[in-house]
């Protein structure tokens, strides 16, 4: 099993860090990528749907990436604590029929010792936003470096 680092227990900067790695794989939307960072038998709890493992993970990311289009996302850490990090985070993405949403999310993450996630949950509302309204405009893949995060955006 190779780890993951950075490893529990957390610090400020280390639960920073690993949120940071999460929210650039995510903006790289390659769900295999993603799948990899969970525990062969991870657990998860997205929105209403509830799946274990990191092959169902790469087909739900699949999936969830064919209908959000131009998806952009940051996360922020709320707390952690030992093993566990919690964030808040939103992503912009568009429909097929270019109607323009943003997401608000919170996510619970557990970890285990070699820095996998074992146990993911996460709570997401969709509002509609107009495209003037997008504040997530970099290209697509990573936020840059400068961009600001949620709390410097105001959000």
């Amino acid at each position: 099993m190779n780890a993951r680092p950075p490893l529990p227990p957390f610090t400020a900067e280390t639960a920073a860090q690993k949120a940071r790695m999460a929210e650039d794989a995510w903006n790289s939307r390659d769900p295999e990528r993603v799948a990899l960072a969970y525990t062969e038998n991870s657990r998860w709890r997205n929105r209403s749907e509830f799946f274990e493992g990191r092959a169902a993970i790469a087909a739900f990311l699949k999936r969830k990436w064919a209908g959000e289009l131009e998806y952009r996302l940051i996360k922020e850490v709320w707390a952690f604590h030992g093993n566990r990090i919690a964030v808040r985070f939103q992503y912009e993405y568009r429909d097929e029929a270019g109607n323009w949403f943003r997401a608000y999310g919170n996510e619970q993450w557990e970890f285990d010792e070699n820095g996998l996630m074992r146990r993911r949950e996460a709570s997401i509302n969709d509002v509609p936003i107009d495209e003037t309204e997008r504040k997530f405009l970099w290209p697509l893949g990573p936020r840059p470096a400068g961009h600001p995060g949620l709390s410097e955006l105001g959000m």
